[in-house]
């Protein structure tokens, strides 16, 4: 009887043991259920899934693959990189080959027709009776058939619905073989409305900066950290873990296309802004961080493009067949990686470096100079092994652009294969090239078929014991920046918060004030600037031609307002009769002669290829290159690809006759130009018209208004050289920053990098200091 009590006794004593240890608890709201670990991490499962909880040590873990035990994966108090290695270890090869995918656009909900169209239960959104947070089966087929976890997410009908679906993706993933998240992203998404109104203390959709030139023309690297900080709050509200960001291309080509999506041309000042960007974004902090700096705010950074993608010859882009040479006339690649080396693998922040790189679709010509290959950037072991991972040592994610395994269908189409100096490759064989060049993953490839097919060949090559350490190398590189954010343990979020978080009023008012830091200066004759508010302005209409839009879609032709004459309204009295105004403000965006290919030029027997132009009026390319650097495509039967003395002119050439008409109108009057500017622009076709010019890079009108009216004063800076004709654009080498003669303008100053007015006169500060002494 007493060996009987004293059992009863422990066992007691031992449950008793055991309840005090259960250092947990959770909560369901809907068919989500939180658990929380005192002095642990915060979980969250799906009822849907089938996920349990088992508890060891007292703390609560989720049994992702649902064996009764806890694996190293699925405990939380260790390492990343443990427990990836792990997690890939038990991995087959289709699953591996799942991570390897990066899906192609999907806005939510999908659209019923277009590029980007998807189906619910088989019928169009508009007419499924689907929710907005629904998935596609598009979507359903891509998580489950090919075990995709990698999502990029474009427009988004409202943060709620963003939480729900992200809600309802993970709770798809969490009940499938050992319960990998998705790792959602996006391409950046935190450009302005140009003609909402800013209220103090309002909200919005989502907080709107200034676009990238913009956060680089204030040479302050604080500001762009900042922003990092608070899109990566707003990001992980929607669902978002990984952005497709920063761009941190050296802009020395200034007829590109995407140097508006640049930190600009100074490789120096463009490092900077890339580490503060990664530094703003990775990080987390406080009850935020799990561990090296790495949390539940921290969002990976994709970096891109490896090797610096903004030396396409003659400007041209590499989206395209007809822009896909880089080339380095100045023998200036090397300088190309400073904004990688010196920025983006050397952060302040204790996440080290960028988590992902993105490589550009451009073969880099002639620079591979062991294998001697002129294949894209994708494809090349030279660059991506030799260079980026053996010689500055970066061991995380490298995803290719997207499509770059696709065939190509025409020289001149957005939308299309972009396997660039490879096209004779099967798509299988393709996708081999790529990782044994060194990369981790496919983007815009739903499909896991080719990159099974890619492990096949390899096994036949080398081994499979070869193949499968090369997998589960790139599994756990794709698997840690997973781990890292935390995603594992709670991917769900609450609508209403999100709600709260995205666009609140503090994070509105912090993009509203870059973008009062982020406007230039250029011209303020007789210190005309600020005006005087009140008075009575002729703002002269725009018209805008028919076209076409990036991805080759008609746009109709209009004439309409380039400005919301509600808001100019709050500041002035407006009149159509310039005989009636104090002043004239035009607002006029920077040149766009296209892209520099014509199909029309091709069809008449030309070889297709135009100049591309930085002014107005029409440009013939006497000074051009008599024969191409580069050239050569499938769809081609030539390779010299030179423009020389063809013509172009802009096709928003009457944004020149908006200052030169309005100048004549207003008879001596003051007449202010307001530019938005995309790329470097010849001035010399106008600015003798204009009393003031201020440049923006994507702001709302209300800033412009704010800076004009002195409500704000003006302390941008240029990050580009603006130049004094294009003679001097033609005759810069495509490699080589600074290196075109500036335009001088009639009050004596010098439009060149680092140039800005404020309303006392030409800026010289510590930010001057620092970057323009050479």
């Amino acid at each position: 009887m007493k060996k009987f009590t004293s059992f009863v006794f422990l066992c007691s004593l031992a449950q008793a043991i055991y309840v005090h240890a259960q250092n947990w608890s959770e909560k369901t709201n809907g068919t989500i259920t939180v658990v929380t670990n005192k002095g642990g991490q915060t979980l969250g499962y799906s009822a849907a899934s089938g996920v349990k909880i088992i508890t060891v040590d007292g703390f609560a873990f989720k049994d992702l693959n649902k064996n009764g035990k806890l694996d190293k994966y699925e405990d939380w108090r260790l390492s990343a990189d443990e427990r990836a290695k792990d997690l890939a270890s038990q991995l087959s090869v289709e699953q591996i080959a799942g991570l390897m995918l990066y899906s192609r656009h999907q806005p939510i909900p999908n659209p019923p027709g277009g590029f980007f169209a998807g189906t619910y239960n088989g019928k169009p959104f508009p007419e499924s009776g689907a929710k907005a947070s629904d998935l596609t089966d598009q979507q359903k087929e891509f998580l489950t058939k090919d075990n995709l976890r990698h999502v990029l997410v474009t427009s988004l009908q409202s943060p709620e619905v963003a939480a729900i679906w992200n809600n309802n993706v993970q709770a798809l993933c969490e009940g499938i073989g050992f319960g990998i998240p998705a790792n959602n992203s996006s391409d950046p998404r935190h450009g302005t409305i140009a003609n909402a109104e800013f209220n103090a203390g309002a909200g919005g959709t989502i907080s709107m900066w200034p676009g990238s030139l913009g956060l680089a023309a204030t040479f302050d690297p604080s500001i762009v950290k900042n922003f990092g900080h608070i899109a990566a709050i707003e990001y992980r509200a929607l669902g978002i873990t990984t952005a497709l960001s920063p761009q941190v291309d050296m802009a020395s080509e200034p007829r590109w296309n995407r140097v508006s999506g640049t930190f600009g041309e100074d490789p120096k000042l463009a490092a900077d802004m890339a580490r503060a960007y990664i530094d703003g974004f990775q990080t987390s902090y406080s009850d935020k961080e799990i561990a090296n700096g790495w949390g539940y705010n921290s969002v990976n950074a994709m970096v891109k493009h490896w090797p610096g993608g903004g030396t396409g010859e003659g400007g041209r882009d590499a989206h395209y067949g007809f822009g896909k040479y880089a080339v380095y006339p100045g023998n200036n690649f090397a300088q190309h990686f400073i904004p990688f080396t010196d920025g983006a693998f050397k952060l302040e922040g204790k996440t080290g470096m960028a988590s992902a790189v993105m490589p550009y679709y451009t073969i880099s010509y002639n620079q591979d100079t062991k294998n001697h290959e002129n294949v894209a950037n994708n494809y090349n072991s030279y660059i991506i092994s030799d260079l980026l991972r053996k010689k500055y040592h970066y061991d995380g994610v490298v995803c290719t652009d997207w499509l770059v395994t696709g065939d190509e269908t025409a020289i001149d189409v957005f939308i299309t294969g972009k396997s660039w100096g490879v096209e004779k490759l099967s798509i299988a064989e393709r996708h081999y090239k790529v990782l044994m060049a060194g990369v981790d993953q496919f983007g815009g490839n739903n499909d896991a078929a080719p990159v099974i097919a890619a492990y096949n060949m390899g096994v036949k090559e080398h081994s499979e014991k070869f193949m499968r350490a090369r997998f589960e190398e790139s599994a756990v590189r794709l698997l840690k920046n997973i781990f890292r954010t935390g995603l594992f343990e709670n991917p769900y979020l609450d609508p209403e918060t999100s709600k709260k978080i995205v666009g609140n009023a503090a994070f509105m008012k912090a993009g509203y004030d870059a973008q009062l830091k982020s406007m230039v200066l250029l011209k303020n004759k007789n210190n005309i600037l600020p005006l005087q508010k009140n008075k009575t302005v002729y703002v002269p209409k725009k018209f805008t031609p028919a076209g076409r839009n990036f991805l080759g879609m008609e746009t109709p032709e209009k004439l309409d307002y380039p400005v919301n004459m509600n808001i100019v309204k709050k500041y002035f009295n407006v009149t159509d009769n310039p005989d009636e105004a104090d002043y004239a403000l035009v607002f006029i965006s920077s040149p766009n002669s296209g892209n520099g290919y014509s199909s029309a030029d091709a069809k008449a027997g030309g070889n297709g290829y135009l100049p591309i132009s930085l002014q107005y009026d029409e440009y013939t390319a006497t000074d051009a290159r008599e024969h191409s650097m580069a050239g050569g495509d499938r769809l081609e039967n030539f390779t010299d690809r030179s423009y020389k003395n063809k013509s172009v002119r802009a096709i928003n050439i009457t944004d020149l006759a908006m200052v030169t008409d309005t100048y004549t109108k207003m008879k001596g009057k003051p007449v202010i130009v307001s530019v938005n500017m995309s790329n470097p622009m010849v001035f010399s076709e106008f600015e003798k018209d204009a009393n003031a010019i201020l440049v923006n890079f994507g702001v709302q009108d209300q800033a412009i208004l704010d800076i004009l009216t002195g409500n704000a004063e003006p302390s941008g800076l240029l990050p580009l050289q603006m130049p004094a004709d294009m003679h001097t654009v033609e005759k810069q080498n495509e490699d080589v920053s600074h290196d075109m003669q500036c335009y001088k303008d009639s009050e004596g100053n010098m439009y060149d990098f680092g140039y800005g007015l404020s309303w006392k006169g030409v800026i010289k500060d510590t930010r001057t200091e620092k970057y323009k002494s050479k």
